[in-house]
């Protein structure tokens, strides 16, 4: 175990897709870890039926997982508090975005990890870069896929270290055509869908990004920076309504928020008693919004004032925001989206800030 009272280390192996290697090499490094005297279990492994994946698990204790009933049928998910009372050294986990099945202690696997990180722990674990929740959108518009279980940024944040297990589309395809990366039916129907060579790369390049961005903001701080560097304090202001193209938006934010190091604000700004007048469903979409946001460590406030471009306006220079965002739906009436007069107003008085209108892109298929 790590010394007392020190939080685990976290190491992501990331990839782009299914079979690139990701379990295979992290099994490889926990491997190797055990040869050096580290103590080390398997939490919960897929083995996805990989003969050489389930080879590099010899030798190295796995913890039962444990069953939850669920609607009758009973599922099996990792056991937290197993591996919390075996307390090893060092913990492998795979597929980090898992959601558990109702009726578990908690909902994500990414909130088991966080539980035995603040035992000291350290863990090794994998996913694919789809599953960062501020890239959800350009996966969508790269796929034709919206993934359901997301992991949030600042989760991939702590991390300690991000490895990006590479390998090129081509040869990937050449792997599933085998019969490496799923059984013959399966990989026939992937190769009709998702593993198409265009949408492979696409993501690799995507994943190299995100990889490169999380090395660089692991990077020692120069102790002496350039005046540019100390001038730069970037704002960033998300105006969000109950429209559904506001959780673009919030994903936009926070992901150019992380780039540019800067902090992220989402605000709902109604008239004077507005939000009680509003029909429930409404009142419902603004909430998961503003909810969805804190997820994403972003601060929310749901502000009043009878100039809605105003009051949004003044937020934004009392907190010095330098861009504002702003959703620009496909349908000009669209319920609960701003209207083009007020989109043009916050426009007009925003004069000194950058001002981004953000489409809003309808998805159907779902991963």
């Amino acid at each position: 175990m790590s010394p007392l009272n020190s939080r685990g280390r976290l190491k992501i192996y990331l990839g782009y897709a299914a079979g690139v290697g990701k379990t295979y090499q992290m099994l490889e490094e926990a491997q190797d870890a055990r040869r050096h005297g580290r103590d080390v279990v398997i939490g919960y492994f897929e083995p996805h039926a990989r003969k050489d994946t389930i080879a590099k698990t010899d030798g190295l204790e796995m913890i039962p997982r444990r069953a939850v009933e669920y609607r009758g049928t009973l599922f099996e998910e990792m056991d937290t508090a197993a591996i919390l009372m075996r307390n090893p050294e060092v913990c492998v986990v795979d597929e980090f975005p898992h959601t558990n099945v109702p009726g578990s202690e908690r909902a994500k696997r990414w909130e088991d990890v966080l539980a035995l990180l603040d035992h000291g722990i350290d863990v090794m674990t994998t996913m694919n870069i789809q599953h960062i929740e501020s890239l959800n959108d350009q996966v969508y518009q790269i796929s034709g896929v919206r993934v359901r279980e997301t992991i949030p940024d600042w989760i991939v944040g702590q991390a300690d270290e991000v490895v990006m297990v590479d390998l090129t589309p081509r040869a990937l395809l050449n792997r599933l055509e085998r019969g490496v990366v799923y059984a013959q039916d399966k990989a026939q129907q992937a190769l009709r869908n998702f593993f198409k060579e265009s949408t492979l790369g696409a993501l690799r390049e995507l994943a190299l990004r995100q990889t490169a961005h999380e090395v660089d903001a692991r990077q020692p701080e120069d102790p002496s920076p350039t005046t540019e560097e100390v001038t730069t304090n970037e704002r960033i202001l998300v105006l969000i309504t109950s429209d559904p193209a506001s959780t673009a938006l919030i994903r936009r934010g926070r992901r150019v928020g992380d780039y540019i190091h800067g902090e992220c604000y989402a605000v709902c700004v109604l008239k004077r008693g507005e939000f009680e007048r509003l029909p429930a469903e409404q009142k419902a979409a603004i909430e998961k919004h503003l909810s969805f946001a804190r997820e994403l460590h972003i601060e929310t406030r749901r502000l009043e004032g009878e100039n809605v471009a105003q009051t949004a306006v003044e937020f934004a220079r009392a907190h010095q925001v330098t861009q504002i965002f702003l959703a620009r739906t496909q349908k000009r009436s669209a319920i609960g989206s701003l209207s083009r007069s007020l989109v043009h107003r916050i426009v007009r008085l925003a004069g000194d800030m950058q001002v981004t209108l953000v489409a809003d892109r309808k998805f159907t298929k779902q991963e």
